[in-house]
């Protein structure tokens, strides 16, 4: 029996999104959430986050800038961190508890780390893209996202295909794993259904090298009516499938209780075009992996 069914493919195709309980056990969130936390135990705290106070602000500022720019923009083939606002002092020295200062982790865990490889590449998520009909998936990035309680900042209304473009589009679907149960308290997804359907209005491209910032916006994201957005729960271990072009959100986490997920995107790669003026680009150290084993 297939893990997705023929309703959930139709109401992917007419949504934009579909919620699968059940992809991964309670055990298998908890063996994910315990080894990011050794992961976060381990890390080292990149450069640009330990800027010493100084007087000329406006320099540091902006050297600072420019290294979280580098920064993200060079993680495709890496593992790497990034922090909530606030949590550091003007010496770099973290405020809050370590594990509590992360916004997400990314972007190759599905490469690096063997137990996100094996959730990613894993039967029912494989079964899943054979389902969809897509005969040369790859992987594009992943991400660990922690949404922090009381910290975890909100997520603006967006479309993926905005920062991750192809020719043509709709070739990109987010897969958002809930390691812990996603609620309208915590934060949760909020998708306007249907919204797939209308293209994207703006796109995030790499600048010309040598310049700053490193990537620009073309276009403006549109602005969208907030009563069409519907809040959509994920029990643990369930996923979200996102089509590439549906506008969602999610709000401030003001809960006490987190709300870990693991995410990543793939892409069908038949006849498609990978922008280079995206952001993330493959490397010759990680070429996009191919979601199907054998």
């Amino acid at each position: 029996m297939d893990f997705m069914t023929d309703q959930d493919v139709q109401k992917y195709r007419e949504d934009g999104y579909v919620v699968l309980d059940g992809l991964l056990t309670a055990q298998e969130c908890d063996e994910l959430r315990q080894r990011m936390s050794e992961i976060v135990d381990r890390m080292d705290v990149p450069e640009h986050c330990r800027t010493t106070f100084s007087t000329y602000h406006d320099e540091q500022l902006k050297t600072q800038m420019q290294g979280n720019a580098d920064y993200f923009i060079t993680s495709g083939d890496k593992i790497r961190f990034f922090f909530e606002k606030g949590v550091f002092d003007d010496k770099g020295e973290f405020i809050v508890p370590k594990q509590r200062s992360v916004n997400k982790v990314g972007h190759a865990l599905h490469a690096y780390e063997p137990l996100y490889k094996k959730v990613t590449h894993s039967p029912n998520v494989q079964g899943i893209a054979k389902k969809l009909g897509l005969s040369t998936p790859v992987i594009l990035q992943s991400m660990y996202i922690f949404k922090q309680p009381g910290i975890g900042g909100e997520v603006t209304p967006h479309q993926d295909a905005t920062f991750l473009y192809t020719e043509p589009l709709g070739r990109v679907m987010g897969l958002w794993i809930a390691l812990e149960d996603a609620t309208v308290n915590n934060g949760c997804l909020w998708f306007i259904p249907g919204s797939q359907n209308s293209g994207i209005s703006r796109r995030m491209v790499r600048t010309p090298e040598g310049t700053f910032p490193l990537t620009d916006f073309i276009g403006r994201e549109q602005t969208y009516d907030e009563e069409k957005f519907v809040p959509t729960p994920v029990k643990k271990g369930g996923v979200v499938l996102i089509h590439g072009e549906v506008v969602h959100r999610s709000a401030e986490n003001m809960s006490e209780d987190s709300r870990h997920v693991y995410t990543f995107h793939i892409m069908e790669a038949q006849e498609t075009r990978w922008s280079p003026d995206n952001w993330l680009q493959p490397t010759e150290e990680l070429p996009f992996p191919p979601l199907y084993t054998k």
